[in-house]
């Protein structure tokens, strides 16, 4: 719930999150529902996701459940969760009857499936935000139950009842990034928060050849705290001019560092590549391999049948040789990149949290919608 005075007359409740992929959209989202429609807004999640800190800190309210993940675990880990399914089903029920939301959003994740089935059962209008090509186990298993869906990918459509491609929230500043100012390519490489092992271990054995082949080149290479030292120390080895080469453990202000790149070379989670599609930045996708339900790949693939970005997979970027040339007739040829740029602007949704904000509204002032 919202910080703020009386009952709000529209109330909403958020199911799910643990990874930053689930819950900043939905914390977007929810900031408009307070904004536009002056909504109360109450978050359902787990005490191991990251809305445990990141919920409290945007200034909304956090009821927290048991539960954990059937998906890409161990046999052991998945018992456990199915053992813990009725308790949170049950809490998720006594939470909506106690908050009576009018909507309730699920984001995927953890704490997504009890609260999307608690709602269905309770007959309370629920809608779901998907932000992969694929849909996650728990969108999946209620998508043609819930009554409406906002997606990312147009693909995504077709495993949910009344799906609309809203795409989803974005900082707003990735949307009014002016060009590089330079003419000299520059290269930004990052593998998330944490970085990418494999980044950190095969850029560093080819920047001394891509810096050779392509004149004025310089890069950034986000590697993670854990391995900055290493990676920083690999670069070193590798002789390359350190004038042309910059290693940082985190990178603070991501829209600034996407204006200076003429390419990025990323994971290809929903976040990143909305990110990507709105700042207009060509890419080289390379997904991660042990993603839930190959979502990486998936998202990594739209992404290039649009022609904004080139797709690599693991296996490959052990392969020097052609990442090394991938990466060298990328930035070698500016008018591709521009090509490029076009293409992913087209996978852009400016007014994303907007449009999700408003279509919930709507789901609470009118019930439920009959469907085809």
């Amino acid at each position: 719930m919202a910080k703020g005075e009386g009952l709000a007359e529209l109330r909403i409740l958020i199911a799910g999150g643990g990874t930053g992929g689930h819950i900043i959209p939905a914390l977007a989202v929810a900031r408009e529902l307070v904004n536009r429609h002056r909504a109360d807004v109450l978050f359902v999640g787990t005490a191991r996701g990251l809305e445990n800190r990141l919920v409290p800190q945007a200034g909304f309210n956090l009821r927290l459940i048991e539960v954990g993940p059937l998906n890409n675990v161990s046999l052991a880990t998945r018992m456990r969760t199915v053992l813990e399914l009725p308790g949170s089903f049950f809490e998720c029920r006594r939470i909506l009857r106690e908050f009576v939301p009018g909507a309730v959003l699920g984001v995927g994740g953890y704490a997504s499936g009890p609260g999307m089935a608690a709602a269905l059962l309770l007959g309370i209008p629920a809608m779901v935000l998907e932000p992969n090509a694929m849909p996650g186990l728990a969108n999946r298993l209620v998508g043609k139950r819930v009554q409406a869906a906002a997606v990312n990918f147009a693909s995504a459509a077709a495993w949910f009842r009344n799906a609309e491609v809203t795409g989803i929230p974005v900082r707003p500043e990735f949307f009014t990034l002016e060009p590089p100012a330079g003419k000299d390519p520059h290269l930004l490489v990052f593998g998330g928060s944490q970085g990418a092992r494999l980044f950190n271990t095969h850029l560093p054995q080819i920047v001394p050849a891509l810096l050779d082949a392509v004149p004025g080149l310089t890069v950034l290479h986000q590697s993670g705290a854990r391995n900055f030292e290493v990676t920083q120390s690999t670069y070193e080895a590798s002789g390359a001019d350190p004038s042309r080469w910059q290693v940082k453990a985190f990178l603070d202000d991501m829209p600034a560092r996407f204006a200076q790149a003429h390419l990025v070379m990323s994971r290809s989670g929903a976040s990143t590549v909305a990110e990507l599609a709105a700042a207009g930045k060509p890419a080289l996708l390379v997904p991660f391999a042990a993603a839930a339900d190959e979502h990486q790949r998936r998202n990594a693939e739209v992404m290039q049948a649009a022609g904004a970005a080139v797709m690599l997979q693991e296996k490959d970027i052990e392969t020097p040789g052609l990442l090394l040339k991938t990466l060298r007739e990328l930035l070698a040829d500016s008018e591709r990149l521009a090509v490029m740029a076009q293409a992913a602007r087209t996978q852009a949704h400016p007014a994303a949290a907007e449009h999700i904000a408003d279509r919930l509204a709507a789901l609470a002032a009118h019930g439920v919608r009959q469907t085809a």
